[in-house]
């Protein structure tokens, strides 16, 4: 079973920015399609950014132009670059396939607030 480790997560003003990490188990990650996903307080978890296997990457609207996806395969580890944070991206923030493995990680907090 894949382990998922997230880090990176804060608390940044309005417009800042912050770089989350996941570092992923085992030797089968450069094989999957990977996301970002996200869990604000009373909502449902989104997917907000995906990187497939061969490096295309995809948003969700809410990111398009403010986040950036990334992979190191070598070092099984995906990040998610967020400039320009509003107070709306304060969430949860986890790592997973997608779409996802069974087990989530612990996540990793980020609030934008003044």
């Amino acid at each position: 079973q894949v382990q998922l480790v997230e880090s990176g997560g804060g608390l940044v003003q309005p417009g800042g920015s912050l770089r989350l990490s996941c570092a992923a188990s085992g030797n089968i990650f450069r094989f999957y399609d990977m996301g970002w996903y996200r869990q604000a307080p009373g909502k449902q978890r989104e997917l907000a950014a995906v990187i497939t296997s061969g490096g295309s990457t995809n948003y969700a609207d809410s990111a398009k132009g403010r986040f950036t996806i990334s992979r190191d395969n070598a070092k099984n580890t995906v990040y998610l670059q967020m400039n320009s944070l509003k107070p709306e991206d304060t969430a949860v923030y986890y790592c997973n396939a997608d779409p996802p493995f069974s087990g989530w990680g612990q996540g990793t907090q980020v609030t934008v607030s003044s």
